[in-house]
């Protein structure tokens, strides 16, 4: 026995000694726990089901309330919970009227993050039934404000921290998450959130929340969903000085320590979860999200929400509003305020529908496309100063140094605001837009509420009631000159997660721009005539989940048309494939 422990002071492993010696009472040690010195490590291993105390703790299966009385002696629950038993639906109800008595709107969305590390199902169930209510709560705009105070509010750990101090390691990190079939990761490394800047470490709350959504809204499992957040250090002082920040204290990494952190990050992924895990890049600075898009989109399936999901709602929007106005997609003229990824994501999706429908080459249809960045309007005479994302909309003509000069000029028919600065769309604005056309079209895009181009009240007076408006975060209806204006929110999520499950079921290895057209299409196409008598061009909410499957459907198709998709056949009716392939958040009957 000596000798045992001699070896375990010199540092073996309990795993590597021999199990054959016997505890008291004749019981294997197996794992070399009760061998063990204090200083000697072991692994806590406990592989059981759940029950008891811990099946109340464990958010997975914890249905509160709603065991049923069978379940309670099957699962040792007697004592533990009250006599009662509710229903779901009795659960959902009640926690509705909670919510609702929060005014302040980053209380709601900490008890929607309690419930959800409570009780998974019943969170879930309340985001589907409630998506119009709870979806600003969960995501813009009050995602934003949680992401700013992310520190203070922390609880536990929602997803996976990677920083520089994980170099060398981040096999061992994935490793580390329980759950080992991962279909969708959604990572940030916080450069540059919603349009609040740097907010380092404290970005989590970004990934969270796109991933929550995939499940409500596209019906993606949670247990196959993971969120990342990329800690490569931060700029801003504030979070700096913050004594509750809760990421590396040091300075943005940048040049060869950050590319070779995120090519270890995208092989160990690869190497870890296979080929068709979908890696979606969420608010990275403009400089890294098209680098990296272009560095992986030949070899991982990656998706750029930033550039490439925005790009694809709002062409929706802009296909369903010309029934409204009238003319084809090349008959009209777009201005964007906002030259960075959005923007030019955006612009590129618009011209490369326009080069499908008209067979021109996608050179020529960028000519109908102007951009405004923070010098004015991009022209051909800057071009040797121009980041290389925005050269492509260099255009001829002569500099023009304000927007409202940039309208005049050019004279669109589509004003779109990406620029991430708020009330940019000024009166002068709207009223050149509607001077110029019947009916403007007009996005102001940027988020959160704070930062949007101006508010759809401000749209519909300014224009006197005659603008086509969308923006990125919601705003109530607005009522001129005795008419209701129902202002339609040009919102990523109407995108991601139905293209999300279209790529995970048909196991497609590569995104396809041709895959962003067919989500464009199969989302205008449910806005009914309904939604445009009352001016809108995106259709309600509470129909995301069948329009996730439509758009699913349509990506999936075009996957196996491309000749990408892996899950063969192919099955016949794709948009019942889709439905049956989501996820539904009504609680299981346990044995």
């Amino acid at each position: 026995m000596e000798s045992t422990f001699k070896e375990m002071r010199d540092g073996e492993s309990v795993l590597d000694l021999s199990p054959k010696a016997n505890v008291a009472g004749g019981v294997e040690d197996v794992y070399g726990e009760d061998r063990a010195t204090e200083d000697q490590l072991v692994t806590p291993w406990t592989i059981s089901i759940a029950s008891g105390y811990s099946l109340l703790r464990d958010p997975h299966h914890n249905k509160g309330l709603a065991f049923t009385e069978k379940e309670r002696d099957a699962h040792y629950l007697r004592g533990l919970l009250p006599p009662a038993v509710a229903t779901q639906e009795l659960q959902e109800k009640k926690l509705m009227e909670s919510l609702r008595k929060y005014e302040v709107p980053l209380q709601r969305y900490m008890a929607m993050m309690d419930l959800q590390e409570r009780n998974e199902r019943l969170f879930y169930k309340l985001l589907v039934d409630n998506v119009e209510e709870l979806l600003p709560v969960v995501y813009t705009p009050t995602v934003g404000e949680a992401c700013q105070k992310y520190g203070s509010i922390f609880r536990r750990p929602q997803g996976l921290y990677i920083s520089l101090k994980e170099k060398g390691k981040i096999l061992e990190v994935l490793k580390n998450w329980p759950e080992k079939s991962i279909q969708v990761i959604v990572v940030t490394d916080g450069e540059r959130i919603l349009g609040l800047g740097d907010l380092g470490c404290q970005g989590m709350g970004i990934p969270v929340g796109k991933l929550a959504l995939y499940t409500a809204l596209g019906g993606l499992r949670p247990s196959s969903c993971l969120p990342i957040t990329i800690d490569v250090g931060t700029n801003n002082e504030q979070l700096l000085q913050n004594e509750f920040y809760i990421g590396l204290r040091q300075k943005r990494a940048t040049g060869k320590e950050y590319t070779d952190l995120l090519h270890e990050f995208m092989c160990a992924v690869k190497q870890n979860y296979g080929e068709k895990v979908l890696v979606q890049f969420e608010d990275f600075a403009n400089h890294n999200a098209f680098e990296l898009l272009a560095k992986y989109g030949t070899s991982h399936l990656v998706f750029n929400d930033d550039i490439q999901g925005t790009a694809s709602v709002v062409l929706s929007g802009v296909v369903a509003a010309l029934k409204l106005v009238g003319g084809t997609l090349p008959e009209h003229k777009f201005l964007f305020l906002g030259a960075g990824e959005a923007g030019t994501g955006i612009a590129e999706l618009i011209a490369l529908e326009i080069s499908k429908q008209t067979k021109t080459p996608v050179e020529e249809t960028r000519k109908k496309i102007w951009l405004v960045d923070s010098k004015g309007l991009i022209v051909s005479s800057r071009k040797e100063s121009l980041q290389h994302f925005k050269k492509p909309w260099a255009h001829e003509h002569e500099p023009v140094k304000e927007l409202i000069d940039a309208v005049k000029a050019i004279k669109p028919t589509v004003l779109i605001g990406s620029s991430g600065v708020g009330k940019t769309f000024t009166k002068e604005v709207v009223e050149a837009m509607a001077s110029i056309n019947e009916k403007p079209i007009i996005l102001a895009l940027s988020n959160p509420t704070s930062q949007s181009e101006c508010t759809a009240e401000e749209a519909y007076k300014w224009s006197e009631g005659r603008a086509i408006f969308a923006s990125g975060s919601p705003f109530d209806p607005v009522e001129y000159n005795g008419k209701i204006f129902v202002p339609g929110q040009a919102n990523n999520a109407y995108i991601f997660p139905g293209l999300g499950l279209g790529l995970i079921i048909s196991g497609a290895i590569r995104v396809h721009d041709d895959m962003l057209l067919a989500a464009s299409e199969a989302l205008a196409g449910q806005v009914s005539q309904e939604n445009f008598d009352k001016g809108l061009i995106y259709p309600p909410f509470s129909n995301i989940r069948k329009i996730s499957a439509h758009i699913a459907a349509n990506v999936a198709a075009k996957a196996y048309e491309l000749g990408v998709a892996t899950r063969l056949p192919r099955p016949e009716n794709l948009v019942k494939h889709a439905e049956s392939c989501m996820y539904s958040p009504i609680y299981r009957n346990y044995r």
